[in-house]
């Protein structure tokens, strides 16, 4: 049995800011984690690609607020300097 990925520790290096914003972003990390793990099965952050981010920007938060999605938005661009990607991604 694998030991579930830590979403924490892969994020460690790159979060900054308060003890909120950091909380927040793992919140969130996870929540995107999760999200794309139900629909593709790709577990960990090295598993996607940019199609996968820009589902969950564009279609899984289609109903939130536009504040909600520009947090996660934030949250995306902070997994993606981790994962050292030139991805862009549209507000």
């Amino acid at each position: 049995m694998s030991k579930p990925f830590d979403m924490e520790l892969f994020l460690a290096g790159v979060l900054t800011g308060s003890h909120a914003t950091r909380q927040r972003h793992l919140r969130q990390a996870k929540a995107i984690q999760s999200a794309i793990s139900e629909r593709w099965q790709r577990d960990t952050p090295w598993a996607w690609q940019r199609k996968h981010l820009a589902w969950f920007l564009n279609h899984h938060l289609n109903r939130h607020s536009e504040s909600t999605r520009y947090y996660y938005l934030l949250t995306v661009q902070l997994l993606t300097h981790r994962l050292e990607k030139s991805w862009g991604f549209n507000h």
